[in-house]
């Protein structure tokens, strides 16, 4: 059976990899599974300079999930290409690098510089930050913020670009276009939704910096209505991801029109989860006689 997909021209020998800022850099996970059996490894955020992140306490349990506010702690590019990437270089599989930025020229650059780094396989861009050229506003939420940063990363890098677009917006639709009209070559959906949890003995907030994101088992509803909606409207390979446990979870979301799929918050309670999803998908392709992962892309039946 054939279990490879492309994401432009880059192509994964399967449709799973890990979600950025779930795996760190990979190394990390390196003694707990083989990492040359995921699709692709997708690293924490990288910005231009170091980031020292968010104090502590920066992840807190909830119902069904979890939430983070790490605040994009990362070494940079400099910092990265240094420690980690030899590391992942010396993979057979893919590396995929989230970046990020403050204003359009920071992403472009951050682009470029990877673009000089031979072996990357992508890069996906992380738009849920704000741009303090724009007084603050995030490109995930601005279609037109959107739209100039991955044209300016297009004309930075030859690198596939995935764009992970943001969950907090009316309609998920125009900024997939938007990214797919500016020469991305596929999305990721979804990244985490802002949340906040109280402890109600202290009185006060579980994380430190009082709110961040959700994700996890609870999101997962959410993030297949945003790939079906994706799906519908672009013809661009979709990378779904949220709440993914199991190979059932990873084709729910191939059925809504996923090409491919990461898992995020599993891997910090079961690391192994993506090579368990990897094998159950092989189950289920054989017990229904498909023998192309493609098929599934977009196969929900309506009547």
């Amino acid at each position: 059976m054939n279990l490879s997909v492309s994401i432009g021209k880059l192509t994964l020998q399967n449709p799973v990899m890990v979600a950025s800022g779930t795996f760190g850099y990979g190394v990390e996970y390196s003694r707990l599974l083989d990492l040359n059996q995921l699709g692709a490894v997708v690293v924490k955020g990288i910005r231009l300079g170091p980031v020292r992140g968010n104090p502590t306490p920066r992840t807190a349990e909830v119902t069904s999930g979890m939430l983070n506010a790490i605040g994009l702690q990362g070494p940079g590019v400099d910092g990265f290409v240094e420690k980690y990437w030899p590391f992942l270089k010396s993979l057979r599989v893919p590396s995929i690098i989230n970046i990020w930025g403050t204003t359009v020229e920071e992403y472009a650059e951050v682009a470029r510089r990877f673009d000089a780094v031979g072996g990357v396989g992508a890069l996906e861009l992380n738009v849920s930050c704000p741009n303090i050229k724009e007084g603050g506003a995030q490109f995930g939420t601005d279609p037109k913020l959107l739209a100039r940063v991955v044209a300016a990363c297009r004309k930075a890098t030859t690198l596939p670009l995935i764009t992970k677009l943001s969950p907090n917006v009316t309609s998920v639709v125009p900024y997939a276009l938007a990214a797919e009209a500016e020469g991305s070559d596929a999305l990721s959906i979804t990244n985490s939704f802002p949340a906040m949890a109280i402890d109600i003995e202290t009185r006060r907030p579980k994380l430190a910096n009082v709110t961040g994101g959700l994700t996890g088992p609870c999101i997962k509803p959410i993030a297949i209505k945003l790939v079906w909606d994706a799906r519908r409207a672009v013809k661009i390979p979709i990378i779904g991801m949220g709440g993914i446990q199991s190979a059932a979870d990873a084709i729910e979301f191939f059925l809504a029109g996923a090409n491919a799929v990461a898992i995020g918050t599993a891997n910090f309670y079961e690391p192994q989860t993506a090579l368990a999803v990897i094998a159950g998908i092989q189950d289920y392709l054989q017990c229904h006689n498909i023998t192309d992962i493609r098929e599934l892309t977009g196969a929900v039946r309506l009547s």
